[in-house]
Parts: structure tokens; sequence; C-alpha cells
């Protein structure tokens, strides 16, 4: 696959182009983004679904710059989809064809249940895994589904669902009655099953769960994966649907380029979570163009990642980790010491995993500054340990990183925070952990060169050469028990 690969999305509402960067065989990330609202489905459904000139021309000029965007990066190869406006458009020809013979550009019209797919296995690939799941993309001129199990996806379903269509053919005459009874004729092809969680794509989706983030003052600043309850949002879609001024969108932490568009993407969503009943709410911050792209890089493994594989990781260690040796023995030290104590020191077993993580990927932030390593790796994580992790994942792992090799969780980033991390006695604890198996390395030995036991309550590490350095070290910690000891 070639090393730098640019997705173009052409979709009703907008056009969006990312260009994604591999480091390795299945590890990437992004370069660059760029998104116009061209509105390609501009008055199409007014006019038989036909495309207008001025949108057309739109599009056409977005194009042209998004291509020059990808040659300033390199790019060996530009994947290019376009979904509702131009597969229902009946003067579609016109279009592609004054795109392939100005721009040197091929445009792949991809069906409804494409799209769906596509979506879907984004989702699956890159969110926590979920079970038993409906992935939902609110378009401008479509609505797809998908079922999702693990990484499994079925029954992609494409309606003609979209915020730009009903907003022409209804709300532009305040039609609303007759709206709803278009979307649930339109529902009536989506079987009636027993979903737990919907996760949703997407820019109408996202304006929501960005909105009620805000509104709850949420701590971590990150959309995709942003999960809540599914009364939340059915109370505040129906909060939305009752404003009468933009004044009242943007009183709803609504922005200002989704105001014409936001109302007929919500009441899809209201009438949606009518007929299913779900829990859970997932947020999606990846969608069509990772989907194009995943199917892309992943085209000989069925479009799934190997098993116990994440790609954020693996692109953390690629791109930062300089001497890969340390953070394996950091990673494996951390867990044998973590198996000793972890009973004694009351510690959910399953916090192994984030303990042993934060070892493998502490070493990052020395690539950008040494003397704030912990700053840089704290910063790192949240933002680059993007795919596959909940929330409360990210910011454990940050947060053992940030205060490693230090003081311990300060009462201000633990109430900070407190929604996202364990009880304070557990964050802590992991911490000192984690402290305690980098002052043990202080010596930096090329594999581990001592023995450890756990009696009572006492650390016993047995090296045939003195300790000076580790001992040190470990002499200066904090420690977050006051009867646990380690002895040399």
């Amino acid at each position: 696959m070639a090393k730098r690969v640019a997705v173009i999305d052409i979709g009703s509402n907008s056009i969006r182009m990312v260009i994604y960067e591999k480091v390795s065989r299945f590890a990437f990330h992004l370069l660059h983004e760029a998104k116009s609202k061209v509105r390609i489905s501009e008055d199409t459904y007014k006019h038989s679904g036909n495309l207008q000139k001025i949108p057309m021309q739109r599009t056409f000029d977005a194009l042209s710059d998004f291509i020059q965007i990808s040659s300033s990066f390199k790019a060996n190869k530009i994947l290019c989809v376009a979904t509702s406006a131009l597969r229902d458009a009946p003067n579609k020809k016109e279009f592609l064809l004054k795109v392939k013979q100005n721009l040197k550009l091929n445009i792949k019209i991809i069906s409804g249940e494409k799209e769906a797919y596509f979506g879907a296995i984004a989702c699956a690939n890159l969110l926590p895994q979920q079970r038993n799941a409906l992935s939902i993309d609110i378009g401008g001129g479509s609505t797809e589904l998908a079922y999702i199990d693990k990484n499994n996806v079925s029954h992609p379903l494409s309606l003609k669902l979209g915020t730009v269509r009903l907003k022409e053919l209804y709300f532009d005459t305040f039609n609303i009655k007759d709206a709803i009874k278009y979307i649930d004729k339109q529902l009536e092809l989506l079987p009636i099953e027993k979903i737990k969680t919907l996760i949703g794509i997407g820019g109408t989706f996202r304006a929501i769960s960005s909105a009620i983030m805000k509104r709850e003052a949420y701590p971590l600043n990150k959309l995709h994966a942003y999960a809540y309850n599914a009364v939340i949002l059915k109370k505040f879609n129906e909060e939305l649907l009752k404003t009468k001024s933009n004044k009242e969108l943007k009183n709803l932490f609504i922005d200002s380029n989704r105001f014409d568009v936001i109302k007929p993407g919500t009441l899809i969503l209201q009438r949606i979570l009518k007929k299913i009943n779900v829990s859970n709410i997932v947020t999606s911050g990846v969608g069509v163009r990772e989907g194009v792209y995943l199917s892309d890089l992943l085209r000989n493994s069925k479009h799934k990642f190997p098993h116990n594989y994440n790609t954020s990781v693996r692109y953390i260690i690629d791109s930062y980790i300089q001497d890969k040796q340390f953070s394996n023995n950091l990673n494996l030290l951390s867990k044998k010491i973590f198996d000793l104590t972890y009973q004694y020191l009351n510690i959910d077993y399953k916090y192994k995993y984030h303990l042993a993580l934060a070892a493998k990927l502490y070493p990052a932030g020395s690539s950008v500054h040494f003397y704030s390593q912990n700053k840089h790796t704290y910063y790192l994580i949240q933002s680059a340990l993007e795919y596959g992790f909940t929330h409360h994942d990210i910011m454990l792992i940050a947060t053992l990183t940030k205060y490693a090799k230090n003081k311990l969780p300060s009462n201000t980033h633990l109430q900070l925070y407190n929604k996202l991390l364990p009880k304070e006695e557990t964050t802590k604890r992991l911490s000192f952990l984690l402290s305690l198996s980098i002052a043990l390395l202080s010596h930096r030995p090329r594999n581990l060169d001592f023995e450890l036991s756990f009696e009572e309550n006492i650390l016993h590490v047995s090296s045939q050469k003195k300790p000076y350095l580790s001992q040190e070290a470990v002499e200066k910690l904090e420690c977050v028990h006051k009867d646990f000891k380690v002895s040399f």
C-alpha cells in the first residue's frame, strides 16, 4: 500500500479530505484534514435530484484545491468516493466528466450499502469494541446504518433520509408533520432488533454530542469515543427541536454552520431512537473516509486488524520511542511488580493492562524534550492514543505517565478527571508502581538483571551487582502505602 494516501469523500453537505501516512505495516496517523461546506446537493431535491450549476462549481473548485494539497504532501494515491447526492443525480455524468478531464481525478460513486459498510468497519476497527451495536450516519442526502458486533459488520442499510433532503422538502415550508410521516415510512425498512448501543457517525451526530459534552462540562476534549447515556441524548434532542431561533441553538452550543440543518438531522435521530430503545450512546470521530482507507490498508485481512493489535499504540511506539529495549523492559517489569503486589495493594486485576501500557509508552515524551518528558508523554497519550480506547482508558494511562518518576497524582488532577479515573486510592497506587518500575531500571540494563519476590509487605530485589542508582531512586519515591517497603 502507498505510504501516504489521500481520501476524499464527496457528501451531500460537505466535501472532506484526509491524508494518512503509514509508519509500519498497519500503523498510521493523520497528516492533514480539509473540509469545505460546498453543499453539492443544494436545490437538487426541488429539481428531481439534478445537480445545480453553482453547487457543482463550488465542489469542482474545492476538489481542485484538495488535489493541490495532496500533491504538497506527496500523497502516492488518492481515493475519491461520492455518496447520496451524486448517486441520485440524473445529470451526474456531466460533473464526473468535467472532474476527470480537468482534474484527472476518478470519482467512485458508492452504493448506499457500501457507504454504510465503510462507516461501520471504521467504527468496528477504531472504536472500543462494542457488542450488539448499531452504527448510524445521518448525512445530507441519506442515512446509513449497520449492525456491529465486536469487529464484525453486517446488514448495511441506506435510507433516503438526510438533513439537506428534509430541509428542502419539508423544513423550508415548515411542514414538520409530513416530515415525520416520511421519516417513519423510511424507518419501516429498519429491522427491529434488540440493540444495546447506538454509534453515531457524521456531522449531525458529532454536532449534537459536542454540544452535550460542552453543556456537561466534560473534562476531556476528545469527541471520538465520547460515551454517554441515551436518556441524555433523548432529552437534548427534545430541547433542540423546541428551539425557535438561532440564538437558542447557540445557547445549546450548536455551531452556527449547522443552524440550518441541525433540526432535520435531530428529527431523524429522534425518530430512530423512538423505534430502537438503546441504552448507550457512543460518538465516532471516524466514518466513511476512514472506512475507505481501512478497506485498502486491510484488504488482505478481511478488513480487520490482527488480534490484540492497536494501530494508535503502534504509531506512538514507531514514531516517538527511540529506546525500544527500555520500553519493553519497563513494560515487563511493571507487569511483574503488579502480579506480585496487586492483591496486597487491593488493586483490581483489570488495571494491569493500563499500567503495562503506561510503562511501555512512558519513554515517548523524551523524543520531544528530555526535561519535560512526562508532560509530552501525557499530551501524546491524551491526543494520539486515539483508536480503540475508552476515555477512561486514555485518562488513566495518561495520568500514570504524567506523574511517573515523580510525586503521586495531585488532588487537583484527580478531582478534575474524577469521572474518568478509578477511585483515588487505585490511581495513586498504580502511579506508585510505575514510578517504582522506573526507579528499579535507573541503571538501564539491556535485560532485567535482578529478581523480585514479595513477602508480607516487602518487595525484595535480588541482584548480583549492588543496584546503587536504583536504591537511591526508590528512596526518593513518595510511597502510597505506609507499610509497603522495598528491600535490596
